[in-house]
């Protein structure tokens, strides 16, 4: 049944990638547990587990610990030169954006966000953290500071919705973001919130952005779900 020129896990993960493929499982579905496939492809759980690994590693499958492990869908590419919000951005690809709000609180800022912020001493800023969610999946973790002055009426239900819409709607323009990408390893909290299996490296996205006079609104940090974005640009010579 199996040829001998390939290592045999090899030769299951292909074998279990023109299966996902020829019975047109879909994006979010999962796929049988190592004992199922063990017994459908008559091999060791161990050859299995090799052959899935294998299989993450490709991007073809992802693993939820304790859940199981399930087909992955199409990456989000995220335009990193186009200055949008996440609902705007979610709305677009037609997915159903919401946010959890974890925490939200007036409080003092530390020295480097009120370096970030350009803010006088005793200036108070709001702290939020979100959980932007897609389809009610999980895809971002977002940490924010807003400078009260700003913004003296944001509250939890705002944060719900749009916040770029909220800005908006009060006058302001948004102008330019300012940010630092780099790769990370998660940590336990990171892993928990966007259900991530063992420390696969992220991209975290930390910026300030500005209204069109220069004006500094928001300094904050963003973590990305690696199963679930990509970041795309153009460069021109």
């Amino acid at each position: 049944m199996w040829k001998t020129t390939l290592p045999l896990y090899k030769q299951i993960a292909k074998r279990i990638k023109k299966d996902i493929i020829s019975n047109g499982t879909k994006g979010g579905e999962a796929i049988p547990t190592e004992t199922k496939l063990a017994e459908m492809y008559e091999v060791s759980r161990v050859t299995v587990r090799r052959a899935v690994k294998l299989l993450i590693e490709e991007g073809l499958i992802y693993s939820v610990h304790g859940s199981g492990t399930y087909i992955s869908e199409k990456k989000i590419e995220h335009d990193i030169y186009k200055l949008q919000g996440f609902t705007e951005e979610m709305s677009g690809l037609h997915n159903n954006p919401s946010n959890e709000i974890l925490e939200f609180q007036l409080t003092s800022p530390s020295e480097e966000v009120r370096d970030y912020l350009k803010l006088e001493d005793g200036q108070k800023v709001y702290y939020v953290k979100r959980l932007r969610l897609a389809d009610e999946k999980p895809l971002i973790l977002e940490e924010s500071y807003l400078p009260f002055e700003l913004f003296p009426d944001l509250s939890v239900d705002v944060l719900k919705e749009s916040k770029y819409e909220y800005i908006d709607k009060k006058g302001f323009k948004i102008n330019k973001r300012y940010a630092d990408l780099k790769p990370i390893l998660p940590n336990e909290e990171l892993m928990e919130l966007l259900h991530l299996e063992g420390n696969t490296p992220m991209l975290s996205l930390e910026a300030y952005s500005t209204f069109d006079d220069g004006t500094i609104f928001e300094y904050s940090k963003v973590y990305y779900h690696p199963e679930k974005y990509t970041f795309k640009f153009v460069s021109e010579k």
